[in-house]
């Protein structure tokens, strides 16, 4: 291929995996405009109602679990397949679902293709992005999180604006104006049809065809990225590497993987530990109090979303010519100034554009640092036999760690108030600063398998 030809497929390849994290973000947003309206029909008790909304975590964690393990035994676009299933038979089945246990199986499910999307998708970019344009490749996933979010908001607020003036006549008729919340969720099919159809032009992971000795499979496909040189000095360093099977869960317990496993966790966690989903799902409830949204919180959903795709830019054009280390450490640094100037506006009865500047401030922080950078970290510093496996620990504690905020923050915000939970938020944002100032090494600009041979050392021993 020629070089604008290379460039085309590997971005047609790229955009096609990344429609896993459109769907990650849009099914996890999609709920928050049909929690009342489903509430309301079914008759759900505050503790069903908590079941609802958080059951979907446990179809992540079990999407999570298997998928790694599975990806590097099956190969990463089989399981990729799976999760677009998924995300299909979940939105067309929650649309149809005439019970509450209906509601939650089908809501599992879809927790699971979040689960398995977030866990593979990054993965895959990572193996097929040439070194030179990995970072920005992998961060195309986060902005296609970001961009699912706001879709499913704008689609939330469309329907449930034009709900009430439509005809009840027919199917579409029930589904969008009768019984609002199944038009939201139903219009997740559509993406999750696109992407398993797309996933068909697509190739495997040339790094796991390698891993399995179709080497010749592996220099056709690295080829239609790079070019015939650089895909046969690639391939020369991939297969230098590759004679190790499939790794596991015991393998990453050893040094010096176990060392990188807990860098990458932390970091991970720490990140979710800034209070973003804090901030992205209790928003209108916090701000609404100071005056900034009087009654629409799906419209202030849609500004907050915004924000965050727009901020995401920011990665995807400076992380391969600035580096992950330095983005990270500014990035981390500054969104504990911008938390603790939004605790200190919570504290002195700060309101309106003050506060909301604060906190524009901070997703424009996190959007280009703690944000996208845990994906392309993880799905950097381990080798090809255990890559799999080491980022569904990462995706794990991501998860475990939005488990746990989401359950903390209204406890916080009741219990110490709304100013003291956000210097908590700064404080983990700080603890994020001098972790990746310690152990964060740079990777910008290098073959996976440079990173994994050793010849990059932390720049802290």
């Amino acid at each position: 291929m020629k070089p604008n030809r290379q460039q085309f497929f590997t971005i047609t390849v790229t955009l096609i995996a990344a429609l896993g994290g459109f769907l990650f973000g849009f099914d996890m947003a999609v709920v928050s405009g049909i929690i009342d309206p489903v509430k309301s029909q079914f008759g759900l008790s505050a503790s069903q109602e908590g079941w609802f909304v958080s059951c979907a975590l446990l179809g992540c964690i079990i999407g999570v679990l298997f998928s790694g393990n599975l990806s590097d035994r099956i190969g990463r676009k089989k399981v990729l397949f799976l999760a677009a299933i998924l995300f299909l038979v979940s939105a067309a089945g929650f649309a149809w679902s005439t019970s509450y246990t209906m509601l939650i199986g089908f809501r599992i499910l879809a927790g699971m293709g979040v689960g398995v999307a977030s866990n593979i998708s990054p993965l895959y970019i990572s193996e097929l992005a040439p070194a030179r344009q990995r970072g920005r490749l992998v961060t195309f996933y986060q902005l296609a999180i970001t961009i699912g979010i706001l879709c499913a908001y704008i689609s939330n607020l469309f329907i449930q604006r034009h709900a009430a003036g439509a005809s009840t006549d027919g199917v579409w008729g029930w589904l969008f104006a009768a019984e609002v919340w199944r038009g939201m969720f139903l219009v997740g099919a559509l993406p999750a049809g696109a992407f398993f159809l797309l996933l068909t032009i697509v190739p495997e992971s040339p790094r796991w065809l390698a891993q399995y000795g179709r080497n010749d499979e592996a220099l056709s496909i690295l080829t239609n990225i790079s070019g015939p040189e650089e895909a046969r000095r690639e391939m020369t360093a991939i297969t230098a590497l590759s004679q190790k099977p499939a790794g596991g869960f015991n393998e990453l317990m050893r040094p010096p993987l176990r060392n990188l496993l807990v860098m990458a966790a932390v970091l991970t966690a720490l990140s979710q530990f800034s209070g973003i989903n804090a901030v992205i799902f209790y928003g209108p409830t916090i701000l609404k109090s100071t005056g900034i949204v009087a009654s629409d919180a799906l419209l202030y959903q849609v500004m907050l979303g915004a924000a965050n795709t727009l901020f995401t830019f920011i990665a995807i054009w400076k992380v391969d010519s600035l580096g992950r280390r330095p983005l990270y450490i500014v990035g981390s640094l500054c969104s504990a100034i911008a938390l603790a100037a939004t605790a200190t506006c919570f504290l002195a009865g700060v309101t309106g554009w003050g506060m909301l500047l604060s906190i524009m401030l901070f997703l424009l922080f996190f959007a280009f640092s703690l944000g996208p950078l845990k994906f392309v970290i993880a799905t950097e510093i381990f080798p090809t036999h255990v890559r799999g496996t080491a980022l569904s620990m990462c995706i794990l504690t991501m998860w475990v760690s939005d488990w746990l905020v989401n359950l903390l923050f209204p406890m916080l915000r009741d219990g110490i108030g709304v100013a003291a939970t956000f210097f908590i938020f700064s404080a983990c944002c700080l603890i994020s600063f001098f972790y990746a100032k310690k152990y964060l090494f740079e990777t910008k600009g290098k073959t996976l398998e440079e990173i994994a041979s050793g010849e990059m050392l932390p720049i802290s021993q």
